[in-house]
């Protein structure tokens, strides 16, 4: 079977090339072709990647996407992005690919569809929402390490749980299907259709809070 992350970056490559360069995105300040930009230096680049996630090095891989899209127009980055990581890649190794990439382009791609007007939620299937829980499991206490309350994360509509951040005075519950969990996980609070519920002032510490890797 293709790989989850196989399977959305075509999707995701679909949508690009049917929205075009100029469209809006959930990412702050970046419209479509600066995220195309965005995932196909991520893969091709890992010198300029680095800037991603080390702030000190943000300055030259933003010098770098906006070089990438200067020389490669849209539909060029669009097709670079979808026909995969270069042949010297680790992603190219399925197992690699499923674990970098499985909730990384499941976000991406909400960015786009969220950031149009009347989206509603995809309909996902059992398996892929059941690889999105097991990815999301396995890395959510990394992304819940600098907030400042207990979180446990509750999958509907199985009812299904997860401990993100152990227990303090203060506990908040996050309930949604695993797509929307996801989406909260990553940041992307005001778009994820989610419930909160618990003590009003551990509420508000959890919306204000930083998430992600």
């Amino acid at each position: 079977m293709t790989g989850f992350a196989a399977r959305e970056r075509q999707a995701l490559a679909e949508t690009l090339a049917t929205i075009g360069p100029d469209a809006p995105t959930l990412c702050a300040g970046w419209r479509t072709d600066d995220l195309v930009a965005h995932l196909v230096l991520r893969e091709g680049r890992p010198d300029a990647a680095a800037g991603i996630v080390a702030k000190p090095l943000a300055g030259w891989t933003r010098r770098v996407q906006n070089r990438s899209k200067k020389r490669l127009p849209y539909p060029g980055l669009v097709e670079r992005f979808r026909s995969g990581p270069p042949p010297w890649s680790p992603t190219r190794v399925g197992a690699v690919d499923e674990a970098a990439n499985v909730l990384e382009f499941f976000v991406h791609h909400e960015d786009v569809r969220r950031a149009a007007q009347d989206w509603e939620p995809r309909k996902l299937d059992q398996e892929h929402e059941d690889e999105l829980w097991r990815r999301l499991r396995s890395g959510v206490k990394l992304m819940f390490r600098k907030v400042p309350v207990g979180v446990t994360l509750v999958r509907t509509p199985n009812q299904l749980t997860v401990v993100a951040k152990p227990a303090t005075p203060l506990m908040v519950t996050v309930s949604g299907p695993v797509g929307e969990l996801v989406l909260f996980c990553f940041g992307r609070k005001d778009a994820a259709r989610v419930e909160l519920s618990g003590d009003d002032t551990a509420v508000g510490r959890l919306q204000r809070a930083t998430l992600g890797f």
